[in-house]
């Protein structure tokens, strides 16, 4: 840079200080010169900044006393804050608490609250100062403790880019930059790269590492007979293309977001909307979505466009936010416990406690939630940033949330939405003419059927009763029966309907629009008779009044049944689903007797959701109807005998014209393709305990700084941010006032992915490393603070960082990584006076040998035996049988069947459990999806081997494998036949002893225990 470049710079510095130090709020007026500033920023603040505060401030805010939790007598303590937060935000003085306080014109917030306001001068001197950065070199009286320390931290400070070094002496070796800086290290402490890996060696390494597959036999032929110098980058071109190695890393990344298939906790319910997310995870993946946009679509997917060109589509936008609802959720903390309550006020915090922990740690490394109870203990966090991250997700629950995959559904949807709106308004301005039109006469008759309407609801018993699985479409069918134990000849039959506030539906909830009501004496009703038959046209919603069933026309042999069955065609909607609900059956004999009350009941589906909804509710005697129930019916009469007498005819046709048409946009609406659905975190619309924000119209539910984090006793409210002051970044929760709860992620995820974001880079960059290495250049993957571990090769590191963000793909990570002298060393080199400098390998002198993890055994399994399903997407398999599902499901996996060839896929679509852990996977030191796994255990046990040895799956695969190897050599050549075996479970061909000694060994035991030997070796199991 030239000098007259540097003087340039320096007064385009001036200028600008001096600009943001004149004031244009109206706030005050400047009545002396701003004084001119010092030579530097240090003699400011212990010349002038330091006496100013000293002279205002520190009375309440010093060692003696913090007011707020806020010291401001020194610079640490003004930028770790108080209760409030920090109180200075370096370059924006604006936002910065401290200039806020001391320039307000509001007597309730102005600071100091007594005694002489900042002058004019002051107030200039301090803004400038903020403005400038707020540096200066701290008084060490002054100065807490560890502070310091905190503040100055390598993970908190911008990325650098370095020249890689020039190290003539092995110039050999470096493939690239890579290169440079392990080469750096090694020469530093004495110590080279080790010989590259034979070629077998390294494929079967490289596939492993990005498909998580063996090569194939064919695959390694053709790789070693292929003599161009690029050999080794074709096959890697060729694995980051394959659709495998999505399903590869994404199990990586479900590890570190702990995603399951069940809830956890005490009940740990099935999710069985989960896998819409494990699959756009698998996509992004092979996609190589750039990694701002993973990022943004799975913190706040909803808020971005369907745009094909940019790659982004709705359902990825939506599936991606499975993201934040990834981890456990307490069943019945939510749905069993209103947030009014204590527990369920628990509940949501540990909800919300989770979202934070998993966006923050996931995406930045940092232990952010070890400031739920007071600020952090070692890094520069407060509970304020804690709690402000809260309120980003303050909206939020965990709930499956619908959405349309197909763009031109969505539009068609909406367009009927829109339509049904029109129409609901000219309903609504009819209904007002209709009262006008019967004049003072159908008030007080309203006013009545509304305080009869409150009588009832206020006496509802709290069991509800029966309610079905929801559905995503109205033609579908439900049934609920009940055995009543003997044969009986029926009078009648009385069906009540519910009544339920969710979505303002009230009485009549999920009363069938097409049904029929059948009897019998088999329990599947091969042989029935018709009891009653609703099902050629819509029924018209019962309200508050039993339905009732007469019998009587039926000859004594037809109506003499034990079992009947209510039968929906057709359901009715409940909030964008459909479902089937009734109340109470009764069934009465002929002495007119309920003999169906606290019978058996059972159905092809049900939420069993006590003590609101069940089963046995359907027969307990308790109904929301009654005498009180009929009295409110003869109002309702009464008011449509008035409305008749009242309303002209053109109006009452008028009326009905927009209900015919009402009810044929919704007709025409549920003809439509059914919505998908996926766990995600959404405004969750619902009622009772689980309400959620909806009802509210999703409005973020208030926030506030709990001391030592305990719910009984909220301080202050606090608002959304993203770690105020922190890391230089700019402010993105500069949010209006009608912000939706959605700006709230927006701004989060654009915090995330500013191009300066010291540890968003890192981290990923970090993560890649780890998992070709087994060990990161920062081995604590999720925590890069001070109780951390410190980068091996910081400069490597940020390299790495900085080609992550400006090139935002994975794939080309992968490819600087793989294709180095450093990832194709031998991991089998013998260097004793390696080993005695680092015996940790941490600076890389050898590549580090291996245990495959749990799925990528299971998968080698499979591949090995010839069975392996490489169906991709959908539902995952499940290697259980789940007992007592109604209540707490018990996952039995000693129940499932080895040989099921529905479960042979790829590990990474198990179904899995959180509260009971698949026994074999776990001994493979599977993760545990209730924590996030940054970094899996490695460990070798005995029971590792027997279970490798004696589990049921391993005895299937072997006798799969040998079947394999009998058809591909019908005429039994056995020398042919342990060769291939070889190749295909350890990618090599044996030496002569080797194949001589496991045909022995086949000979004596059987083909099938040889192949079982073979799936047992520590070659199978272990990359070198």
């Amino acid at each position: 840079m030239t000098m007259i470049a540097i003087q340039f710079r320096y007064l385009a510095v001036v200028l600008m200080l001096a600009l943001a130090a004149t004031p244009t709020n109206g706030f005050y007026q400047a009545d002396t010169p701003v004084a001119a500033a010092p030579n530097s920023s240090a003699d400011i603040y212990a010349e002038k900044i330091r006496p100013l505060l000293d002279q205002h401030c520190t009375q309440c805010h010093g060692s003696e006393e913090q007011g707020g939790g806020l010291k401001l007598d020194s610079i640490a303590s003004m930028m770790v804050g108080g209760d409030s937060g920090a109180a200075v935000k370096p370059h924006d003085a604006s936002t910065s608490l401290l200039w806020q306080r001391v320039s307000s014109i509001n007597p309730d917030e102005r600071m100091p609250p007594e005694g002489a306001a900042l002058s004019t001068s002051e107030l200039d001197l301090l803004k400038s100062w903020i403005q400038g950065g707020a540096s200066g070199k701290d008084d060490p009286a002054h100065t807490p403790k560890g502070w310091e320390d905190r503040l100055d931290h390598w993970a908190w400070k911008p990325m650098q880019k370095h020249a890689a070094p020039l190290l003539p002496q092995v110039a050999a070796k470096v493939q690239s930059p890579v290169d440079s800086w392990i080469a750096a290290k090694l020469i530093e402490h004495d110590l080279t790269f080790s010989p590259a890996a034979e070629k077998p060696i390294w494929l079967r390494r490289i596939y492993f590492d990005l498909i998580g597959l063996p090569p194939s036999p064919e695959d390694v032929a053709a790789f070693l007979a292929d003599d161009d110098p690029n050999a080794k980058g074709k096959v890697v071109d060729r694995l980051l293309a394959n659709p495998r190695y999505g399903e590869r890393w994404a199990r990586h990344w479900l590890d570190v977001v702990h995603y399951g298939d069940t809830h956890g906790y005490d009940k740990d319910k099935p999710r069985p909307n989960a896998w819409p997310y494990r699959d756009y995870v698998i996509r992004a993946w092979n996609e190589d979505r750039p990694y701002t946009q993973f990022i943004q679509q799975q913190i706040a997917g909803d808020t971005l466009p369907n745009d094909e060109a940019l790659g982004l589509r709705t359902a990825d936008n939506i599936e991606a936010l499975g993201f934040i609802s990834a981890g456990p959720w307490d069943f019945i903390g939510h749905a069993e416990v209103p947030e009014t309550k204590t527990d369920g006020k628990i509940a949501r915090h540990l909800d919300r406690d989770n979202m934070v922990a998993t966006a923050i740690g996931t995406f930045s490394s940092i232990t952010i939630q070890c400031a739920q109870c007071h600020n952090h203990k070692f890094d520069p966090f407060t509970q304020t940033d804690y709690y402000a991250l809260q309120a980003v997700f303050a909206a939020l629950d965990r709930a499956d949330r619908t959405y349309y995959a197909d763009p031109n559904v969505e539009k068609k949807v909406q367009e009927f939405q829109q339509a049904l709106a029109s129409v609901q308004a000219e309903l609504t301005a009819h209904r007002a003419e209709i009262q006008k039109a019967t004049g003072e006469k159908l008030e007080p008759l309203e006013k009545r059927i509304s305080e009869t309407t409150a009588k009832l609801r206020e006496q509802l018993p709290v069991e509800y009763g029966y309610h079905s699985q929801i559905a995503n479409q109205a033609k579908n069918l439900k049934w609920v029966q009940v055995d009543l134990g003997v044969t009986v000849p029926l009078k009648s039959l009385r069906l009540h309907p519910c009544y339920d506030d969710f979505n303002s539906i009230g009485a009549g909830f999920g009363f069938p629009l097409r049904w029929k009501v059948r009897g019998s004496n088999d329990p599947n009703f091969e042989t029935s008779i018709s009891l009653a038959d609703y099902s050629l046209e819509d029924f018209a919603n019962p309200g508050w009044c039993p339905v009732d069933i007469d019998c009587s026309q039926l000859s004594l042999e037809q109506k003499t049944v034990r079992y009947v069955r209510v039968e929906a065609e057709s359901l009715v909607e409940r909030s964008k689903d459909f479902i089937l609900a009734l109340a109470e059956l009764e069934v009465f004999n002929t002495e007119n007797e309920n003999v169906a009350l606290n019978k058996t009941v059972t159905a092809l589906d049900s939420i069993e959701a006590g003590p609101r909804w069940g089963t046995k509710n359907l027969v307990d005697g308790k109904t929301p109807t009654g005498p009180m129930a009929t009295d409110l019916s003869k109002l309702l009469h009464e008011k449509l005998e008035l409305m008749a007498k009242s309303i002209p005819i053109t109006l009452k046709e008028h009326g009905q014209a927009l209900e015919a048409r009402e009810k044929t946009l919704r007709s025409q609406l549920a003809e439509l393709p059914p919505p998908q659905r996926v766990f995600a975190g959404t405004v969750h619309v619902g009622s009772g305990a689980f309400r959620g924000t909806g009802p509210d119209g999703g409005k973020p539910r208030p926030i506030y700084l709990l001391a030592r984090g305990n719910v009984t006793q909220p301080g202050k409210e606090v608002s959304p941010n993203a770690l105020a002051g922190q890391f230089g970044l700019p402010d993105f929760f500069k949010l209006s006032e009608q912000h939706s709860e959605a700006d709230r992620r927006a701004a989060l995820a654009q915090w995330l992915i500013h191009p300066d974001h010291p540890l968003t880079w890192r981290s990923m960059a970090n993560r890649i490393w780890q998992y070709h290495f087994g060990r990161g250049l920062v081995d604590t993957p999720n925590d890069f603070g001070r109780m951390g571990g410190l980068p091996s090769h910081p400069e490597l590191l940020d390299f790495l960082a900085l080609e992550l963000r400006d090139s935002q793909s994975l794939k080309k990570l992968h490819r600087q990584i793989v294709l180095t002298t450093t990832y194709e060393q031998s991991s089998i080199h013998h260097n004793p006076a390696a080993m005695a400098i680092d015996a940790q390998n941490v600076f890389l002198w050898q590549q580090s040998r291996r245990k495959l993890e749990a799925e990528a055994v299971r998968d080698a399994v499979l591949a090995t035996s010839g069975t392996l399903d490489l169906r991709m997407g959908g539902a995952g398999y499940q290697d259980f049988v789940v007992e007592h599902p109604e209540h707490s499901p018990h996952y039995e996996y000693d129940l499932a069947n080895p040989a099921d060839v529905t479960t042979f896929r790829r590990s990474v679509y198990r179904f899995i459990v959180r509260s009971q852990l698949q026994p074999f996977m776990t001994l493979l030191d599977c993760a545990d999806p209730s924590i996030r796994v940054d970094r899996r255990n490695e460990t070798v046990s005995a029971t590792q081997a027997l279970t490798m040895l004696n589990n049921g799956f391993m005895l299937e695969q072997a006798k799969r494998f040998a079947a394999r190897l009998a058809y591909e050599f019908p005429n039994g050549d056995d020398q042919a036949k342990v060769e291939r075996a070889f190749e295909l479970s350890i990618s090599r061909r044996p030496n002569a002893e080797e194949a001589a000694a496991v045909i022995e060994f086949a000979h004596k035991h059987g083909w099938e225990n040889a192949c079982r030997l073979l799936l047992n070796l520590n070659e199978f199991s272990f990359v070198d």
